[in-house]
This record gives C-alpha cells, sequence and structure tokens, in this order.
C-alpha cells in the first residue's frame, strides 16, 4: 500500500484550549496523550496489551486455527450501481472455497463481517465432501468481535482430506472504502457510481466469506454480474469465454456475467474487482516475457479524465518501470496485464492488488495543463512503489501482519530505484522521509519493525503498523544495510529469496539467510552474521546516538530518545544496542568503514576535521567534541562542498536536535546554519527551515526575535536573489527538480524574514489568480507560502478571495485555504474568522481545530484568540479530539494556571494531560532563560542589530 495511507493518512485532529504560545501548548496538551494512544487516528498503540481475560474458546482468538488451509475459490458477485427503495446500495453474491484439512478437526473458523449470510436447510452455510462424505453441520453462527463464521461439525473433518463450504450472502456497498466499496463522482453533470474493492489489510471478510490471513494463499474464480455498458475488471484477464459475454437477465434486469481466468495463487488481501464505465489507454507491447508472451499495461479512469491525457503521463512511466524490475529481481512478472485504475475519492493513495492497482485520482492523473513536476513526482513514486509490490509483498508475502516492513520498507526502499530509473534526472532521495521517521521512532512508545506476533492480533493493531516506522524506517535500514553489503550483493541475495520463496510466505530469518550467501559468495567481511546484525535493529525500537570524541578517538552509543525523562516500557534483548556501521572522513577523505559494536570503544584517531555517517547511510544521529564542531564550523564557512550534501543536512538537523536535549549548546545548533547564505541546495535548507519554525514561534514576542529576524534575513536574501535570477524574474520554473523544492522554502522564509520584495511578489501572484478564480498557475508545493504571505500583506478583498475558494469546496486540499485564512493581520478579519469557526455552516467541524490552531501561530491573532476560547471553551470543547499537535511556547503561564481552575469540571478527564501542558510550558520557560543571554549576545554579535 502507497505510503499516503499512514503519512499522508495520519489525521491530525489537534486539541484545543487557550491562545497565544500558551494555546499552542495547550493544543500540545494531546501530545503526551496521543502518544500514548496511537501514532495513527483511530488506532491502537503496538504495545498496549489486552485487559481482557485469555480468550476460552477457538473463536474468541483473533488468529486462525492450523487446521484448514484454503487451495481455492469460487466467488461470484453482483454490485448495484444504483440505490434500492431504501436509498441503500447492495451487492450480493455466493462464494465456494475449497481447503485441506491438515489436522482432524470438527471445527470451521472462516472470517466473515457485516456479511448478511442466507441460511440453508437452517445452517449459514453448506459443506461437500471431495474425498468422501463430510460431517454433518451441527451449528453456526457469527462471532461479531473476532469476525467469523463458525461452523461446528457432528464429526471430525479428516487430515490430508478437502472439502467444499458453500455460502450466500448480502452485503452493504458502502462508500467507507473497506472491502467491497462504492465511489460516487460527477462527469457532464450526472452521478455516477463505481464499485471497488480495499482489501487490505483485513477487509476480504466483507465481501466474501474467506481464510482472511496472508499466509493463507489460494487461486481465486472471480465472476462479475454487471450493468450492460459497464465494464468489470479483476486481478486476472477475463476468460476467453467472457470475451463476447452474453447477456443474462436476473430479477428482470437485463446484465452482463463476466467471468475471469484463474489468479495466481495469493493472499485474500491481493484480490481486487472494480465495475465502472471507465475509459482507458493500454500498451502496445509491453514487458517481453520469457515465454515471448507480453504483458501489456492499462490504464483506466473517468472517460472525460483519459479523453484529457490525464493518464498518459502514468502509463509512460510504468511501461519503464516494470521491466527495470524485471531485470533488477531477476524474476519475470507472472501476470498478462497490469491494470492501473484511479478511484475517485479512494483514500488510502494505492493500493498494490496483483494486477488491478487501484490508486487516488490525486496521485495518479496528471493534468498536463494544470498540473506541476510536483506532481509527477507523485505520480512516479506511487506507481514505482506499487509495482515493486509485485514481487515484495505479491509474489513472495510476509507470514503475518507483524512483518509488515517486509513488504511496505522494501518497496518503498526499492521504489526510489525505480523512480530514478523512470526520471534520472530528479535525483529523487527519501532523506526527508528517513529524517522525519527518526522523529517518530525517538518516541519512548515507538515500535520494532518486527513486532512480536502476540501483540499483532486484532484488525486495529493491525491497521496500527501502518506508520512511518514501517514505511520510512524499514526503507532506511535497508538502505544502511545495502551500503554495508553493496548494492549488488544485497540485489544478488534478493534474486534468490524471491526465487525459493514465490509463491509463499516468509520472515525475515529467510532473508537474512539469502543476504548471508550473497555476502559470503562475494567474499564480504562483515563482523557478525547479517542476521546478528540486522536484528538488533529490526528485532528492537529506537536508534542509537553516536558520540565521536576526536581528541581521545573514543566512540560511544546510546539510545536516542526525544525525552530522555521519559521511561522505556518495551524491554530489549539486545539492551539497546547496535552494530553500527558508521561510515566517516577525515580531512575531505573517505576513510574505512568503522564497525561499533558495543557500547563504547576506542577507534578513531585525531583529525584536522571528521564528519561521520557520510550521506546519511546509517539511521542513527551523530554528536561531536566541542573542538571538532568548531572544524566542522570552519570548514562550512570556507568550502562548505567538501562536506556532501547530504551530510550538511544531517549536521543541522542532527545539531538541532541534540541543543533540544541540551547535549549542545543551541549555539551549536544555530552555527551549523551560519554558512547557508553560500548554500544553494534544497536539503540543508529544507532541514534548517523545519527547526527555524519553532525558534520563531517561541522567540517572536521576545527582543531577541530582531537579531534572530536579521541574522537569517542576511542568510535566505543571497538565494532569493539566485531564484529571482534562475526564474528570469520569476516568469520561467528553475529547471532542476530540487531547485523547484527550494524555491517554496526560499519564498517562506524570505516572505517571513521580510526579504525586500518578497511580499510583493506573491501579493502579484495572488491577484492574478483573483482575476481568474478557475485557473490557479501559482504551482501547488508554492501555495501555501504564497496564499499566507499574500493574506498577511493583503486587506479585506484578498482575504474574502481565499473565503469564497474555500466555500465553494472544489479543491482537493482545503488545508492550505485554512492556513492561509489564518494568516492575516488584521484584527477584525482575524475575529470573524474565530466567529465563523462556531458555525458549522461555515467551517466544518473537521476544520475547526486546524483553524485555531494555525490562528495560533499568528502574532496579531494570539491575544483575540486567547480571550475567544475562554469565552467558547464549551462549545468548542464539544467539537475537539485529544490528539496529536505540537509546539513549544512559554507565555501565559499565570494565565494557563487560571484557566485549569477555572475548567476543572470539564477537564477532570484530562487533567493529566493539562498538567503535562503545563511542564512544558515551565520547560519552555527554563529554555528561554538558560538560552536568552546566550543566544541573544551571538545573534548581536553576527549582525548589526542594537541591543
Amino acid at each position: 500500500m502507497g505510503n499516503g495511507f499512514h503519512v499522508r493518512k495520519g489525521v491530525a485532529l489537534a486539541s484545543l484550549v487557550a491562545a497565544v504560545g500558551a494555546i499552542v501548548v495547550i493544543i500540545a496538551l494531546s501530545v503526551r496523550l496521543a502518544q500514548e494512544k496511537s501514532r495513527n487516528a483511530g488506532t491502537l498503540p503496538i504495545n498496549v496489551k489486552p485487559t481482557s481475560s485469555a480468550p476460552e474458546e477457538p473463536w474468541d482468538h483473533y488468529r486462525l486455527p492450523n487446521t484448514l488451509s484454503p487451495i481455492s475459490y469460487n466467488v461470484t458477485l453482483w454490485p448495484r450501481l444504483e440505490s434500492d427503495a431504501d436509498g441503500l446500495y447492495q451487492f450480493s453474491g455466493n462464494c465456494t472455497v475449497v481447503f485441506k484439512c491438515t489436522r482432524e478437526t470438527d471445527l470451521i473458523l472462516i472470517h466473515s463481517k457485516e456479511l448478511n449470510l442466507t441460511l440453508l436447510d437452517g445452517f449459514h452455510a453448506k459443506l461437500t465432501g471431495l474425498n468422501g462424505p463430510a460431517p454433518r453441520l451441527k451449528k453456526t453462527w457469527e462471532e461479531i468481535q473476532t469476525e467469523y463464521l463458525v461452523v461446528q461439525l457432528d464429526g471430525p473433518l479428516q487430515a490430508n482430506s478437502s472439502y467444499e463450504l458453500f455460502t450466500e450472502f448480502a452485503g452493504k456497498l458502502s462508500p467507507n472504502q473497506k472491502g467491497f466499496f462504492r465511489s460516487v463522482y460527477i462527469e457532464d453533470g450526472e452521478e455516477k457510481v463505481i464499485a471497488t474493492t480495499q482489501m487490505q489489510p483485513t477487509y476480504a471478510r466483507k465481501a466474501f466469506p474467506c481464510f482472511d490471513e496472508p499466509a493463507l494463499k489460494a487461486v481465486f474464480h472471480v465472476t462479475l454480474i454487471h450493468p450492460q455498458n459497464t465494464t468489470a475488471l479483476s486481478n486476472s484477464m477475463a476468460s476467453g469465454k467472457s470475451v463476447f459475454p452474453g447477456r443474462i437477465i436476473v430479477d428482470g434486469q437485463d446484465l452482463v456475467r463476466t467471468s475471469f481466468e484463474p489468479t495466481k495463487i495469493m493472499s485474500t488481501y491481493l484480490l481486487a474487482f472494480a465495475v465502472c464505465d471507465f475509459g482507458h489507454i493500454r500498451t502496445e507491447a509491453g514487458s517481453k516475457k520469457r515465454n515471448t508472451d507480453y504483458t501489456f499495461i492499462r490504464v483506466w479512469a473517468r472517460r472525460k479524465a483519459i479523453q484529457r491525457g490525464m493518464g498518459n503521463y502514468a502509463l509512460e512511466k510504468a511501461r519503464p518501470i516494470l521491466p527495470f524490475y524485471e531485470k533488477y529481481f531477476n524474476t519475470s512478472y507472472p501476470l498478462k496485464k497490469s491494470d492501473q485504475i484511479a478511484i475517485p475519492g479512494f483514500g488510502p493513495s494505492a493500493m498494490e492488488n496483483w494486477g488491478l492497482i487501484t490508486y487516488g485520482e490525486s496521485v495518479f492523473l496528471h493534468d498536463l495543463e494544470k498540473s506541476f513536476n510536483e506532481d509527477k513526482e507523485t505520480v512516479v513514486y506511487m506507481i514505482s512503489h506499487e509495482l515493486a509490490h509485485m514481487w515484495f509483498g505479491n509474489l513472495v508475502t510476509l507470514r503475518w501482519w507483524n512483518d509488515l516492513w517486509l513488504n511496505e520498507g522494501f518497496a518503498s526502499y526499492i521504489s526510489s530505484l525505480g523512480s530514478d530509473h523512470a526520471e534520472p534526472t530528479w535525483n529523487l532521495t527519501e532523506v526527508i522521509e528517513i529524517l522525519e521517521a527518526m522523529v517518530e521512532d525517538a518516541f519512548f512508545v515507538s515500535h520494532p519493525l518486527s513486532v512480536k506476533e502476540a501483540e499483532v492480533r486484532t484488525p486495529q493493531e493491525i491497521l496500527s503498523l501502518f506508520d512511518g516506522i514501517t514505511y520510512s524506517k524499514g526503507a532506511a535500514v535497508i538502505r544502511m544495510m545495502s551500503n554495508f553489503v553493496t548494492e549488488a550483493v544485497l540485489t544478488k541475495g534478493l534474486q534468490t529469496y524471491l526465487k525459493e520463496f514465490q509463491y509463499k510466505n516468509t520472515v525475515p530469518k529467510d532473508l537474512w539467510k539469502h543476504l548471508q550467501m550473497a555476502v559470503d559468495e562475494a567474499g564480504i567481511s562483515l563482523p557478525r552474521p547479517v542476521e546478528e546484525i540486522m536484528n538488533r535493529w529490526v528485532l528492537q525500537m529506537g536508534f542509537p546516538l553516536i558520540t565521536i570524541n576526536t581528541r581521545t578517538g573514543n566512540v560511544t552509543q546510546k539510545h536516542f530518545l526525544s525525552n530522555p525523562k521519559h521511561v522505556v516500557d518495551r524491554t530489549s534483548e539486545f539492551n539497546y544496542t547496535w552494530f553500527v556501521p558508521i561510515t566517516w572522513m577525515k580531512n575531505g577523505k573517505e576513510e574505512q568503514k568503522y564497525w561499533l559494536l558495543s557500547k563504547e570503544d576506542m577507534a578513531l584517531g585525531p583529525s584536522d576535521w571528521l564528519v561521520a555517517n557520510i550521506n546519511l547511510t546509517g539511521f542513527f544521529r551523530v554528536n561531536y567534541d566541542a573542538e571538532n564542531w568548531e572544524r566542522i564550523f570552519n570548514k562550512l564557512n570556507s568550502r562548505h562542498e567538501d562536506i556532501p550534501l547530504l551530510s550538511r543536512a544531517q549536521i543541522i538537523d542532527d545539531a538541532f536536535n541534540l541543543a533540544d536535549l541540551e547535549m549542545v549548546n543551541m549555539t551549536v545548533a544555530l552555527r551549523t546554519t551560519s554558512y547557508l547564505d553560500k548554500e544553494v541546495e534544497y536539503m540543508p535548507w529544507r532541514r534548517a527551515d523545519s527547526h527555524l519554525e519553532n525558534f520563531f514561534h517561541i522567540l517572536r514576542p521576545r527582543g531577541i526575535y530582531g537579531p534572530l529576524q536579521a541574522f537569517f534575513r542576511e542568510k535566505v536574501t543571497p538565494l532569493f536573489h539566485r531564484h529571482r535570477e534562475l526564474t528570469l524574474n520569476w516568469t520561467k520554473s528553475p529547471t532542476r527538480h530540487s531547485d523547484l523544492y527550494n524555491q517554496m522554502t526560499v519564498i517562506k522564509l524570505a516572505c517571513k524574514l521580510e526579504v525586500k520584495d518578497c511580499s510583493q511578489l506573491t501579493l502579484t501572484w495572488f491577484r492574478e489568480w483573483m482575476k481568474n478564480s478557475t485557473t490557479n498557475k501559482i504551482r501547488p508545493s508554492l501555495r501555501d507560502a504564497i496564499y499566507c504571505s499574500a493574506m498577511a500583506a493583503g486587506g479585506v478583498e484578498e482575504w474574502d478571495f481565499m473565503w469564497s475558494i474555500y466555500r465553494k469546496n472544489d479543491t482537493s486540499d482545503p488545508d492550505n485555504l485554512i492556513y492561509a485564512l489564518s494568516c492575516t493581520r488584521q484584527p477584525w478579519l482575524i475575529n470573524r474568522y474565530l466567529e465563523y469557526c462556531l458555525d458549522p455552516e461555515k467551517v466544518s467541524e473537521k476544520d475547526v481545530i486546524s483553524a485555531i490552531t494555525y490562528m495560533a501561530y499568528n502574532p496579531v491573532g494570539q491575544p483575540l484568540l486567547w480571550d475567544f476560547v475562554r469565552t467558547n471553551w464549551e462549545d468548542l470543547a464539544e467539537k475537539v479530539c485529544w490528539h496529536e499537535y505540537q509546539n513549544f511556547s512559554c507565555l501565559f503561564a499565570l494565565q494557563l494556571l487560571q484557566f485549569k481552575e477555572e475548567l476543572k469540571k470539564q477537564l477532570s478527564s484530562v487533567d493529566g494531560t493539562f498538567e503535562e501542558a503545563l511542564k512544558t510550558v515551565e520547560d519552555n520557560m527554563k529554555w528561554i532563560e538558560r538560552y536568552k543571554k546566550e543566544v541573544h549576545g551571538w545573534l548581536i554579535s553576527e549582525t548589526s542589530e542594537e541591543k
């Protein structure tokens, strides 16, 4: 599944309490609570243990017993694309599953959820023996909690015998994008319905009764009954007899029956089907297979979208990526076709169904007239990720969801190779995702990549694993492994692994075995076997902080936590130590890789300057002694190009994270940015910008803000001028891909820091849009910065225009409009916006908390917001969920204490969270007191500002 599911899939419902800095902190009240809950909205944390008593009956367990093994399914489904008399959309169907009894049992458990099962001779199913008579049914019922159809028998099923279980059922074709669902869209003024599927992770049971676990693979025979003038699609090609299917009459309706060729043996979560009236384009001759047949690729979408060429780019890029993977894996794509279909309003972003990949329109379709390079990057990445799953996940599948990273981590890593092949000039990198995964993995409630099976039983526990750890950290440790075994050896190991386990299920140990074979064959020397090295990165959460003392040569490691005061409850058999491959350079020359195998070692001699973890090849942070930090600053300021690009970004990121934890002085972090007036690359600026955001919010009301603003204005001005030249005075887009992204950063910072001409530039662009509201020429990546700057520089006319755009609700991303409206510097407009937030007819409840949160960042809005929240607390509290939103501030501590007393009755259930927020306020006040003089003095010395 595309990683939009977790990131671009976690919805931040911020909490709310007060204003100014205190508002943002109280909004952050939910941080601690959310950490105790889930990394994903609506899911359970992976390390929460059940409180209920141990299950007593087999049907009380969420895992199936190892008594039955499916062989094949014959599934027939008829989705109704029109509502019935009660306004409901339904589907009906039947399923025959052939299974083998592997161990004698008198019980059949098969998953079924929200299906209305037809009674057959008084039972919910019919059982037939294929090697002799079957025992009679004794009792059947649906077990709601564990999502089973339970079939008790009068006698035992015989081991090694095969049986057939038949069910008839009906279900709702709901819009919730789980199982068999409907999606609605408007075309030529007509509302149209498409029926399609999302089976991962545990939703196949909502479409038909099945053994819905990834290890229980089978062959699927699918038949779809659908209206005339619609197309039916599934994983396989329509069978020969259905190329020109005859009409059938069902309940007086003139319909079509389309049957599909048997699928390859696969897991239930990969099954897919769709009924629609979409158009398509296709390749004439795609990837040549070894049997001389060809795999052809088709792109399906709304007919208007296909006619406008919106699927052309996706088809153009899927064409080379598929054969690239065949060559990389040394394994042919085993299916005859690869369908890619764009589903209107599809939430999970994408899903790797074997032969019928589903995508959300926004991540797949590319409008040649209205889209930009950033949109192309999303399309390429999503196609690369999903096609990588055809091998990692589909051909070879995880045994159980606790090892989800085997699917998603590898698909994320390999997709960067596919993307680079499809667009070789872009030089795409996943470093931002790696650094963001470090932030997530530094929480004391993180989880290992491979979680114990006992901790992942329920559907909610499974769903909670679709997060940044699984996707981005998974990709990062594979990237690290590729570096120390070499990419060629990694590729060789993957090839033999896929060959041995094709159409089977695996655990990480199987992968380590093949990688070790490749390492041994290549003669690569490692300090420990691959499995021993990787277990420390896979079986325990977190990552190390490596500290290097260049005076003594001492190298140490320690579990890095974003708050060391928190106690880590999850134990580790490795005591949170890692086998760490350290790449490093001394005086500009890369040295031999060093392995840190214990908590402390003596290894590196003194040097003029040293940088470790070159280009972020390892998943860890690095700290140095004060002398080496000084040498790094000197090198950055004299010849920063001598330090690799990604290392420059990591130096900034590490320094700010270390300063937050008081492991280095805050001036150390600031000094990593001193050279930025000479830096033109995106990654270092991106990391600096992400950390400066907190600085600006904390220090804006203080006298120190003037020197801070002057210092960074001096740094960003040369880059602003450079981009003006690159773009021919802002009339063209930059040609380099990284410059496209850096332009977003430079405009945002330049306007915030009041660089001359920036505000006027953004206001001019915005007013051009105002003249023709149907044509927005502002690139998507620039919209947040330009909208906000235009609101700040403009007045009521600009604000009213933005409000009208929000009210039209015709944008796929309303959040940037909510954010922009909060940026006005007009107090009366802020008050109007706050009043609108109380009216659900004006601001939807899902947007209220975002709006208030964003206004807390606005210094003009902060005092207004404080009074507003105090006055309207009861109304607002009803709209609020306590969830994750983090920032830091230190103002209005006394008001916050007073507010707490006033709200004791309402806040009794979250009073502990309030105490956490107060503690955050106190910590930030201490931060100011501790660093104010030092930082202020340093900034004064670096700028021409007067004290």
